[in-house]
């Protein structure tokens, strides 16, 4: 059940789908991905992420009495991951995209930005890239 103003566990996967769906986008070099019939972007992805972040740092409970630990989060997180890549195409980054998102949702890790965290996989020089079929 949603109940407005709180935090569910239902909440919680829809942030985690927002911020995978958009790093595998970003990793395969697109900048903005249908999620949900909506086009999300990187601004979208950041609040996703920043509220996930917080929300594991202050230990909040959903409304169903869970509370919000860096194991919980992990696990939510691995999960929405695995069921992501189920749906998508061969070649897909969602298991990419959980590794670098980790750090994000605990707090261990960070980053300024959410796309600066990838760059480095995505700026090979001399590396060919597959064109992406939009």
């Amino acid at each position: 059940m949603n109940v407005p103003g709180k935090i569910t566990e239902e909440g919680i996967r829809k942030n985690l789908n927002i911020g995978l769906g958009y790093m595998e986008g970003w990793l395969r070099g697109v900048g903005c991905v249908p999620i949900n019939y909506l086009m999300e972007d990187a601004a979208t992805a950041e609040v996703s992420r920043s509220q996930l972040w917080q929300w594991c740092r202050h230990g909040i409970n959903t409304s169903e009495g869970k509370k919000v630990t860096k194991d919980y989060a992990l696990k939510l997180l691995r999960e929405q991951a695995q069921e992501l890549e189920k749906g998508a195409p061969k070649g897909n980054k969602y298991q990419l995209a959980a590794k670098y998102f980790e750090g994000q949702v605990t707090g261990e890790d960070y980053a300024e930005f959410l796309t600066s965290l990838l760059y480095n996989e995505i700026t090979n020089v001399g590396s060919p890239r597959p064109a992406s079929k939009l």
